[in-house]
């Protein structure tokens, strides 16, 4: 008797705090306040990045009057997770919804139902593929041909220069290489020697880095098509005693790629406008909602940064940590 009087009081002392926890981890119910919503979901959430997206999904929401949540799973794999939030958020009646999916396949099937009870989709960055009915996003053919007009031009029109790009299957990479080609094919005497791939990783980047110096001494700049490559090939140029002799240009930001061109190591980068991007695509959203034209592809933008540059006004909220 005495065990079982000892054990009851044991559980009403602990099974408030049990359910306290449980009710501290729920969300909020969503408060509308009649206004339309529009669920804005990212690749991720964690990164600055993604916040920069949310800075300027939550300025269009307030510009728009409308209600919108911005969420993300804290890695960029989490399929189930990104699912499990699209679910949810297509369970409280938005009138749109904006989506950077991890994998478009495994949201088609809910998706479309969606749009079957007249939900507008809005793809951003990566996007929702041909579920779209808008897309926001960089135009990275063009963001390519930007890098690759300002590494000509770093280069006086000749010169050899090394490719080490962060995927050989993505588009966007795919694009940002083949925008930057095409941009320095109108310098006939620059020489594209190598392209290499090293998904992203400053370790792998930094290895394909010393080894194209190898195989090609006479390379006089690299061009790496996002930060994980940039900040790899500045380790490699780095650990083999050339920062200052071979010419870095880069993608994205970071804190050690923003310091690296404050101090004059890298000559400069692209940077996305993740604000814009956010901006635009809970603009396009509420735009769709209410009938207005809005065109099929919006392109979020992409600015040149390097030292000279990046404290301006138009440029520092682009760069992120």
């Amino acid at each position: 008797m005495k065990k079982f009087v000892l054990l009851m009081v044991v559980v009403c002392l602990v099974a408030p705090a049990l359910f306290a926890g449980g009710a501290a981890e729920s969300k909020p119910e969503l408060d509308l306040k009649g206004k339309p919503y529009v669920p804005v979901i990212a690749l991720g959430f964690q990164h600055q990045f993604w916040q920069a997206v949310k800075m300027g999904a939550d300025q269009a929401a307030a510009d728009y009057d409308v209600v919108i949540t911005f969420e993300g799973p804290e890695a960029e794999t989490m399929i189930d997770k990104q699912v499990d939030m699209m679910k949810t958020a297509l369970g409280k009646n938005p009138v749109a919804i904006g989506m950077a999916a991890i994998d478009p396949e495994s949201v088609r099937l809910d998706l479309e139902a969606a749009k079957a009870r007249g939900v507008k989709v809005v793809g951003f960055d990566s996007g929702v593929g041909d579920m779209a009915d808008v897309h926001c996003s960089t135009d990275n053919y063009v963001a390519g041909g930007i890098a690759g007009k300002h590494a000509a031009e770093l280069l006086g029109g000749k010169g050899q220069i090394g490719i080490i790009s962060f995927s050989q299957t993505l588009i966007d990479s795919k694009q940002r290489v083949d925008g930057f080609i095409d941009a320095v094919k109108q310098y006939p005497d620059i020489k594209i020697v190598d392209v290499q791939y090293g998904d992203g990783d400053h370790l792998k980047s930094a290895d394909i880095a010393k080894g194209m110096l190898v195989a090609f001494p006479k390379i006089d700049m690299f061009y790496a098509n996002n930060e994980g490559s940039i900040v790899g090939a500045y380790n490699g140029v780095r650990e083999v005693g050339k920062i200052g002799k071979i010419l870095l240009v880069g993608f994205d930001s970071s804190k050690a790629l923003k310091d690296a061109i404050r101090d004059g190591e890298i000559a400069g980068a692209v940077t996305q406008d993740p604000v814009g991007m956010g901006y635009k695509t809970v603009e396009a959203a509420v735009k769709l909602y209410k009938g207005e034209s809005v065109p099929k592809v919006i392109d979020t933008g992409a600015y040149w940064y390097d030292k000279t540059n990046m404290d301006e006004a138009h440029i520092a909220p682009l760069l992120y940590d």
